[in-house]
């Protein structure tokens, strides 16, 4: 179900442009699932699996679609309200076994997004500052940053549950430009859901959605400046040149 971001260009604003608001670019903020890494079907298996155990749904297993539109993205305070409207309490407790089964199956199975590694090379050649900003549990955070070797690249980690507000809300975002003591003017936000890049958004600041699992159609109601289908996207690196140019320019 994931679209190509080129299947859609006309759509969006211009790359360059978009990014170029930004110069000189000070820090990148990244989320994790299904940003850093394809970590979405493994929380797709754990949902359906565990849902249908306690007859959910009437025991027919959940779509993608379904896991797409009230699940991905979202924090476990509301997927829980979402899937357990009249008893909280049940499902907060099955979120957290949920999250125990995702951190086993994560072990066996986590892919980087393509491209990553360039990337997280450039920013570091550019002396970028970086955080992780996520609506996922320490736990799970901690242990895919670890996992894509990523634990010292990133100078934060903060996570939608120690703001007031998770996403979409702007508040880890903005929480993260606090931290990393940049403004948002020269920050730039990458993300893969319609939640997350929501949050981005609203926090002032130009937010680049992959196209990881997410369809295309669906994340552009979320205005992104632009989407990318991995960090090889030939889209990505003409804005990142242009940024270059501009910022040896203003020196």
């Amino acid at each position: 179900m994931t679209i190509a971001s080129g299947d859609i260009s006309s759509a969006s604003t211009d790359s360059n442009s978009s990014l170029l608001q930004v110069a000189p670019l000070e820090a990148i903020l990244f989320d994790i699932d299904g940003t850093l890494c394809d970590s979405d079907p493994l929380h797709y298996y754990a949902f359906r699996e565990m849902l249908q155990e306690i007859g959910f749904n009437g025991g027919v297993p959940i779509t993608e679609d379904f896991f797409v539109k009230n699940i991905a993205g979202k924090h476990n305070e509301d997927i829980a309200s979402t899937l357990f409207p009249d008893d909280h309490e049940r499902g907060v407790k099955f979120l957290d076994d949920k999250e125990a089964m995702f951190r086993r199956i994560v072990k066996e199975k986590l892919e980087p997004v393509k491209g990553l590694y360039k990337l997280t090379k450039w920013i570091e050649d550019h002396g970028l500052k970086r955080a992780a900003v996520t609506n996922a549990p320490r736990e799970n955070a901690e242990l895919m940053i670890s996992m894509l070797g990523l634990s010292n690249f990133f100078q934060a980690l903060i996570l939608g549950s120690d703001c007031e507000r998770a996403k979409p809300f702007p508040d880890p975002y903005l929480k993260a430009l606090e931290v990393l003591k940049v403004s948002k003017e020269h920050t730039c936000v990458f993300e893969d859901s319609v939640s997350g890049i929501k949050a981005g958004v609203a926090a002032g600041m130009p937010t680049v959605g992959l196209t990881t699992r997410n369809p295309a159609q669906l994340l552009m109601v979320a205005k992104p400046a632009f989407l990318i289908k991995d960090y090889e996207d030939p889209k990505l690196w003409t804005a990142l040149d242009e940024l270059d140019k501009m910022t040896t320019h203003s020196n």
